[in-house]
């Protein structure tokens, strides 16, 4: 398995364009219907969504933040769904201008739905002109220069802006700070997903047994959108070396083939931590350093890769850099000790001049 570019990895959370294929939607419609995890997210929408329709306002603007695949852009769908309200859908790098923003905006009718993921990586310059917009529904641009210069100022429709992003630190507080309803979500847990992979196999007509629906569970990472890839890409397995039904033997001998292993990791997984064991001893070690060795993009290593690991305790930050745990130590069979994360006082002087 190719595990070099970052949108080739089955384990992956970000959208390729494998998700696209079926016709067959596995996205849940409503509020209803995602009733898998994600519980206390869940409630609050329910309540803020009956109040803003009970006062026919449109709902405070929302932000997501979470690893990709949770199900962020599901939910700015059904938001828009539970509203009556159309969803108009952007990304942060698409907008560049702040002519491109000012055309969406306008665009937008009262009560819309806006959703832009991504929503870190919107230039600071277009960045400004979304403030007014989320508090007054108005924009204000200078036209001509010098002495010549004014200000005109666009009513906009009342609307909601959902923002969806990985990386929630790189918002500047003022933006932060106009979502009036801000949600973390988190990786799921293994009975969730196995009920999530379940329903998919009973909306794509796949034979799947509970056990064979546990094994692809284990392996996804915590993610519905690796849980749903997992079984599109066992179904085939199934269909060609067994007889079609996907049985517990069948799927782990079909994630092995692909390198999944038993906890979900991959090639590059694996090689960022043998990389952090072998070159390093364990670690610390910094970002920079373990992407200059795999010849990875610090990106993908950051975003990708550690938040899984970190999650189930192979990987931990320090303040001198990443280590390996002993987890990680006995996952790789590597007989010998995982190293002491440090104290923090090894530096210290040892007497007070």
């Amino acid at each position: 398995m190719d595990d070099t570019p970052q949108r080739q990895r089955i384990v992956s959370g970000e959208s390729q364009a494998q998700d696209q294929e079926e016709p067959a939607s596995l996205r849940p419609h409503s509020l209803e219907e995602y009733n898998v995890g994600q519980e206390r997210l869940i409630a609050g929408l329910r309540i803020a969504i009956r109040a803003a329709r009970s006062r026919s306002e449109p709902l405070e603007h929302l932000l997501f933040d979470g690893p990709p695949g949770l199900g962020k852009t599901t939910l700015a769908y059904i938001i828009a769904r539970e509203m009556g309200a159309e969803l108009h859908r952007t990304s942060g790098p698409s907008l560049e201008r702040a002519a491109d923003l000012v055309g969406v905006l306008t665009n937008l009718g009262s009560g819309d739905v806006l959703f832009i993921d991504e929503i870190h990586r919107v230039p600071r310059p277009v960045e400004e002109y979304l403030y007014l917009a989320m508090e007054d529904f108005q924009l204000d641009f200078v036209v001509d220069r010098g002495p010549y210069a004014k200000t005109i100022s666009l009513r906009l429709e009342p609307f909601t802006l959902i923002g969806a992003t990985t990386r929630s630190g790189m918002l500047t507080a003022p933006l932060r700070e106009r979502f009036g309803i801000f949600h973390h979500l988190d990786f799921y847990e293994e009975d969730q997903l196995r009920r999530i992979v379940l329903r998919s196999a009973g909306i794509l007509e796949i034979p799947l047994e509970e056990e064979g629906a546990a094994e692809l569970a284990r392996r996804s990472r915590g993610t519905p959108r690796i849980v749903n890839r997992l079984l599109r890409r066992v179904r085939d397995y199934a269909q060609v070396i067994a007889d079609g039904v996907i049985t517990a033997p069948v799927a782990r001998r079909a994630l092995d083939e692909m390198g999944v292993d038993a906890r979900g990791l991959d090639n590059l997984d694996r090689k960022y931590l043998q990389t952090m064991i072998e070159y390093y001893g364990g670690g610390p070690v910094g970002l920079n350093a373990l992407a200059a060795t795999l010849s990875e993009d610090q990106d993908t290593l950051q975003d990708v890769v550690e938040p899984f690991l970190l999650k189930i305790g192979f990987v931990i930050r320090t303040a001198r850099g990443r280590m390996a745990t002993q987890a990680a130590y006995d996952h790789l069979c590597v007989n010998k000790p995982a190293p002491s994360p440090p104290t923090g006082q090894e530096n210290l002087p040892l007497e007070l001049e």
